[in-house]
């Protein structure tokens, strides 16, 4: 899996770059919010997601990290795939999103061309818990939020490579953290999410 590239920009186009990263020029498709981000500098970091299909690999690349989380929790809901994830994230930002499926904002996601109501409302069904538990956990006193709600994903994503369900993972991370607060290590947090899994 490619997480990042970092290089030289040798084309920039608003759906798209071509980033130099030791010889090899990957072509890595890019919201327009990633474009506006960019266009300016000769190099930097893209953040990137890769798709692999049958006939292709696809690169998606990201200015920031807040922008893939909001593009791998869009195409995590079915219907909506990576055209539409960066369709999304072309017209709003990924903030204007957060916002718009907190608030149940169904006409504002509904405006992006290719979402219609149904869509949107999927969106929002299925993503506004999510995105809630994060604003309590970036909202938690002495600035534990940001590292608790980083904690929260990585153990998240441990537990789903062994081969945990989804729902049930999230839920024995969140009564750790509410139980052991920012103290907890990541280890730690998997070991007693492994042990409440059982």
């Amino acid at each position: 899996m490619i997480t990042y590239l970092k290089g030289k920009y040798i084309e920039k186009e608003p759906n798209h770059t071509v980033m130099e990263v030791n010889g090899i020029g990957y072509e890595v498709r890019i919201s327009l919010n990633t474009f506006s981000q960019i266009k300016n500098l000769e190099s930097g970091i893209l953040q990137t997601h890769l798709q692999v299909k049958e006939d292709a690999h696809i690169l998606f690349g990201f200015a920031e990290m807040q922008e893939k989380q909001r593009f791998l929790d869009l195409i995590s809901i079915n219907g909506v795939g990576p055209g539409t994830a960066l369709m999304i994230l072309s017209s709003l930002t990924p903030s204007e999103i957060h916002e718009a499926i907190v608030s149940e904002d169904v006409n504002l996601i509904q405006r992006v061309k290719g979402v219609g109501a149904k869509t949107a409302q999927r969106i929002i069904l299925e993503l506004k818990d999510k995105l809630k538990k994060e604003d309590v956990f970036e909202k938690s006193p002495s600035g534990t939020g940001v590292r608790s709600n980083s904690l929260r994903n990585e153990a998240l994503s441990a537990l789903l490579v062994l081969g945990f369900p989804k729902a049930q993972a999230e839920k024995n991370i969140d009564l750790i953290i509410k139980e052991k607060g920012g103290g907890v290590t990541l280890e730690e947090l998997i070991r007693l999410a492994l042990k409440n899994s059982r």
